[in-house]
């Protein structure tokens, strides 16, 4: 028997889902998760830079079946991938299966977010993890260079980066998003997830509302901790309303780790009730 994490992913719509459920997957460590995507470079991805220890491709969330078997345990964050028809005969399927945004809340961070860093950046951007049409890329040109660091997405594509060089004091590679993350004390970023991040590590967020897209998920989660919003025409415009925010920075709420405990008990418990279930017959290799 096993627990499997599912996260919807893709070079267009970027890393949120993968965050959240590699720090369901930190959280269940002990448990042996594994987490599914369905983009393998993100699977990757998690793996490498996000304590992941086992990380797998399957394109999309219908092909689980193939990987499980029955009485398998799922959680899941599908941003509405998985119709209602698919979703009860998951729950047939599974003896435990728990959906992100029900069971295990939007808002979830990895522990290690909590642990303080001095400051390294005062303030830095990251846009997000996509540009897939390199929107931000042409919301900087004909902008004077600005005086703080841009942190790079994962699916920035090769070919911006050193023209956007010419806007930015510093351009710092995906890989160091955690230490960025961490040590900024005030982040400019689109990406909510990152910016709940940033407020974990005990740092002052500000949200830019990017508008190459119609929708943006868990915008709720601005107002409930009280992050501030922006938007300008291009980068100039931008810089200078985040720093009348930073002048002005509004008192935020604290977020707080989430008790996974109740879902941690059930999973081992499972575990520990069918761990002498071997399979009847030994393949072996001709």
């Amino acid at each position: 028997m096993q627990l499997y994490i599912y996260a919807k992913s893709g070079h267009n719509f970027g890393l949120e889902n993968i965050r959240r459920a590699s720090a369901v997957c930190n959280y269940l460590k002990d448990l042996k998760p594994i987490l599914c995507s369905a983009d393998y470079r993100a699977a990757t991805h998690a793996k490498e830079t996000m304590g992941v220890v086992k990380g797998v491709g399957v394109d999309v969330i219908g092909n689980l079946p193939h990987m499980m078997e029955r009485g398998d345990m799922l959680i899941y964050d599908d941003s509405g991938e998985a119709s209602q028809t698919m979703q009860e005969h998951m729950k047939d399927y599974c003896t435990h299966l728990y959906k992100m945004g029900i069971d295990i809340p939007f808002d979830i961070v990895d522990e290690s977010y909590f642990e303080k860093t001095p400051t390294k950046y005062e303030k830095a951007i990251f846009f997000a993890d996509d540009d897939y049409a390199k929107w931000f890329y042409s919301f900087c040109l004909n902008s004077s260079k600005q005086d703080f660091p841009l942190l790079l997405g994962h699916y920035f594509f090769l070919g911006t980066e050193d023209e956007l060089k010419n806007y930015f004091s510093e351009i710092i590679e995906d890989e160091d998003y955690k230490d960025v993350i961490k040590s900024t004390k005030y982040l400019l970023t689109s990406s909510i997830n990152s910016a709940l991040e940033s407020l974990a590590s005990g740092n002052f967020p500000i949200y830019f509302k990017r508008e190459d897209k119609e929708t943006i998920e868990n915008l709720d989660l601005l107002e409930k901790y009280n992050i501030p919003t922006i938007k300008g025409d291009n980068l100039e415009e931008l810089t200078k309303e985040f720093d009348k925010v930073i002048s002005n920075y509004p008192k935020i709420k604290e977020i707080e780790k989430f008790d996974i405990s109740k879902i941690y008990k059930d999973v081992e418990d499972t575990l520990k009730k069918f761990e002498h279930i071997k399979p009847s017959l030994e393949f072996k290799e001709l």
